[in-house]
């Protein structure tokens, strides 16, 4: 245990060894001032640098053995000079020359920050040596922010001058898989907007008359094509598109190339929100030696029109951000069109009981498929007359109810999740009238009409009338689960677009984390494929490079991730799954990009060993503090407490009809769950997933569901508080008496401070105080007081028991003072998250 402390002490020495840290500006200014390249990893306090990237940094160090390269980590919450990187630094790696900004890459990735840091310490070389010139650039994002808020400015100005705004079109850039948006605040529509890649048909290409075949073979791929101009480059558009290649032997044959004649422009997208468009089109038009296309990709663009080295027919992004730039260089007024999104899908409970299941469940999955319902969740169960009374509480008495309970615990039965559109009233249009006459009557294609069994009553499915109400069947039958997973290193660089593909598949990320791991942990991790053959091989693997761990949350989320990630070999993947990550991302069986628990005991054993002891909120969170959830529920319930509405006979009557789960432990969960999600700000949890989750949920949820939600909440105290309020009669006295003396506190709390001085006018006041509220106090409660209470007693017992009312009365402000703070701390987080 000594040795290993050790060796962690001394591995963290290394890393404070290897990147310097710069927390003022004093520091700042004083490494601008020094000769040599500077990669500096920006960060804030709240997410702290990038450790993924510790092992990269090290292995370039060791390589190039260069001293001119050197590291370090700035804070920009405390340094001046990178203000404006507050918010936008998630990572973000800036390059200086002797106090000059030559590059910047944002996101881990690997490649791009070894192949960077190669070509600027050749460069810096160069400098140094008098052969170059040092080429400072500006930070492409902050230039953008920095020409929207002067925009922004103008218009402000010209409003108040009285001159109407200049309406000015929306920008927006791409940043790690999100769309950032600048613009009109009040212009929502400019929130989507369509990712876009710019590709250039050369030269080349367009003399030998192969324009309209490319095109057409383009379009053939599905990709649309926005833009399309005819234009012939100026040198210094040429060198502004190729400065990443200056370095090399053809530069200047390139140049004169791409300025011999005209080329065409193109902006390019795909589909609906043109997700994966710069990749795509890349693919399509193949490597960038020609030779290498025709070998490997034979049918690519590049291999079929090219002819050698720059001479290669296309040019594609490379990626988003080199995409936006383009974009700005090209058509600096071209709008890039909204994204239609993807259309906002429902979910709902589908139950197929156990005589219908037993002889049709089959037919009954074909119809559903055919439907167009995606089954998201499934399970074949069966429920004990216990369960089947808890599901059904809120129909005991009726006269069916023993009947229900007991064809429902019979056998075997199906719950399934089905998403759609209109996955509520999709699927309750499936089943038909609850009655079974009239279902045979009115809908006899009904799935109730069409496999009623003889001499019973009881129909034989079962659907959620609300989404509010399906949330509550699902949590009953697909309850919140956790599971492992984890992105490998060969993988680590696409882990933007698994995080978004972990995202659409309803997961939330409750806790993530990228480290580097161990040959030691490595093996622990993977202690149960020890004697598989490529075991040794599968730790060396997991230790070569940084590696990203994320505790998933969904129903069934153990058997969700998996069918997400595919099977194990990527080339079987590609056959049976083509749409999973391992097909998408995965290389080899070793390298196939991600890894996923096998059961909920694994997931629990992973999570354990890379996490420690984490507890999680009924709706999938990390649980940060109970006490302060609690406090937090009870400021919700203050806040519903007069705002529900009482239902409608005729919606009570829908819900017995239909048989529906009891609202009592249904809303229980619902209530926990909208608590939780407001105090779940916890260290190990990307805000990013966080906030993204919360404004999808928040999208999902309808007025009518807030108004159902706190009706219950409303209810329900109204039937707990009556026995309470009889078994604690007795005990109002002091209640009563505490009452007043918290306003007194709160009183004397904002008291100015030279009416504290004296003791004996503040309690002279408190005297009175209590007079006036025994006074004013309900009749009831002076029943209430046990005989011989001491209030109405003279002023001599009151003196006596001056002294413990006094420290009852520090006591209660304490307790207040910390309720208090207690509750602006929860407001503010669920502010935060929200």
């Amino acid at each position: 245990m000594a040795d290993k402390k050790k060796a962690s002490m001394a591995r963290r020495k290394q890393e404070i060894q290897l990147q310097q840290e710069i927390e003022t500006q004093e520091e700042w200014e004083d490494v601008m001032s020094k000769e040599g390249l500077y990669v500096i990893d920006v960060y804030q306090e709240w997410c702290g640098p990038c450790v993924g990237m510790v092992g990269v940094f090290k292995k370039i160090k060791n390589d190039l053995g260069d001293p001119l390269l050197k590291y370090a980590v700035a804070k920009a919450d405390t340094i001046d000079a990178l203000e404006k990187y507050r918010g936008r630094c998630e990572p973000c790696f800036l390059f200086y020359a002797t106090g000059v900004l030559v590059a910047v890459i944002r996101g881990a990735n690997s490649p791009q920050v070894m192949r960077t840091v190669t070509e600027q310490l050749q460069q810096e070389h160069k400098v140094i040596d008098g052969s170059a010139e040092r080429k400072e650039i500006k930070d492409p994002y902050i230039s953008m922010v920095d020409t929207m808020d002067n925009d922004m400015e103008e218009d402000e100005e010209e409003a108040e001058e009285g001159r109407p705004a200049s309406k000015k079109d929306g920008k927006q850039m791409r940043f790690k898989g999100e769309l950032v948006n600048f613009g009109d605040e009040n212009d929502r529509s400019q929130e989507s907007k369509k990712e876009v890649t710019v590709a250039v048909i050369k030269p080349d290409a367009v003399q030998a008359g192969k324009v309209d075949e490319i095109l057409e073979e383009i379009r053939a791929k599905g990709i649309e094509i926005l833009k399309d101009e005819e234009r012939t480059m100026t040198e210094e558009e040429a060198s502004n598109m190729y400065t990443h290649l200056q370095d090399e032997d053809f530069y200047k044959d390139l140049i004169a190339f791409m300025t011999s004649g005209p080329s065409h422009i193109l902006v390019l997208t795909k589909g609906r929100t043109g997700e994966n468009i710069i990749n795509e089109f890349r693919d399509l038009i193949g490597p960038t030696s020609v030779e290498e296309a025709k070998e490997k990709q034979p049918e690519s663009l590049r291999a079929k029109h090219g002819n050698q080295t720059y001479m290669n027919a296309l040019h594609g992004s490379s990626s988003e951000d080199q995409a936006m730039r383009e974009l700005a260089f090209f058509f600096p007024d071209y709008a890039i069109p909204v994204a239609e999104g993807k259309p906002k899908l429902q979910r709902t409970l589908a139950l197929i009981r156990p005589d219908a299941f037993k002889h049709h469940k089959d037919e009954v999955l074909q119809m559903i498929h055919e439907a167009g319902f995606k089954v998201a969740l499934q399970k074949e169960m069966s429920l004990t007359k216990e369960m089947a009374q808890d599901f059904y509480k809120e129909h005991e008495g009726q006269e069916y109810f023993d009947e229900l309970t007991t064809r429902m615990s019979s056998g075997p039965l199906m719950a399934l999740g089905l998403a759609r559109e209109d996955a509520v009233e999709g699927w309750r249009s499936m089943l038909g009238p609850k009655e079974l006459d009239k279902a045979k009557e009115e809908a006899p294609d009904s799935l109730r009409a069409k496999f009623a069994v003889e001499d019973v009553v009881i129909n034989q499915f079962h659907g959620s009338d609300s989404e509010a109400a399906a949330q509550k069947e699902l949590d009953f039958f697909f309850p919140m689960q956790q599971t492992m997973a984890v992105i490998k290193p060969d993988a680590l660089g696409t882990k933007d677009e698994i995080i978004e593909k972990v995202h659409d598949a309803g997961f939330k990320i409750a806790a993530r984390k990228e480290t580097q791991l161990s040959r030691e942990i490595a093996e622990e991790f993977y202690s149960d494929h020890k004697d598989k053959d490529y075991y040794n091989d599968l730790v060396e693997h997991m230790a070569s490079g940084p590696t990203m761990f994320m505790v998933l949350s969904r129903e069934d989320a153990v058997e969700g991730w998996r069918s997400l990630i595919g099977p194990t070999d990527p080339e079987k993947a590609k056959e049976e799954s083509p749409e999973s990550l391992r097909a998408l991302y995965g290389g080899d069986i070793l390298k196939n990009a991600v890894h996923g628990s096998s059961n909920p005991e694994r997931a629990k054993e992973h999570i354990q060993k890379i996490f420690g002891d984490l507890k999680f909120t009924c709706d999938g969170w990390l649980a940060k503090d109970e006490e302060e959830m609690q406090d937090q529920e009870g400021e919700e319930k203050k806040e519903e407490g007069t705002e529900g509405g009482e239902q409608t006979t005729e919606q009570q009557e829908e819900k017995q009809g239909d048989i529906e789960p009891p609202t009592e432990q249904a809303e229980e969960q619902e209530h926990d769950t909208a608590v939780s999600k407001k105090s779940t700000e916890v260290e190990d949890v990307a805000p990013e997933d966080r906030q993204r989750y919360r404004e999808a949920e928040a999208a999902k949820t309808e007025e009518p569901q807030q108004q159902e939600q706190t009706s219950t909440e409303e209810a329900k105290p109204t039937e707990e508080e009556t026995p309470k309020e009889e078994e604690k009669a007795p005990e109002e006295t002091p209640k009563t008496e505490e009452e007043p003396k918290q306003e007194e506190t709160q009183k004397e709390e904002e008291a100015p401070k030279e009416e504290e001085k004296t003791e004996e006018a503040p309690k002279e006041e408190q005297k009175e105080e209590e007079v006036k509220q025994e006074e004013e106090a309900p009749k009831q409660e002076e029943e209430a007081k046990p005989e011989g209470g001491e209030e109405t007693k003279p002023e001599e017992p009151e003196q006596k028991s001056e002294e413990p009312a006094k420290t009852e009365e520090t006591t209660e402000e304490a307790k207040t003072e910390g309720e208090e703070k207690k509750g602006e701390e929860t407001k503010t987080e669920g502010e935060g998250a929200a």
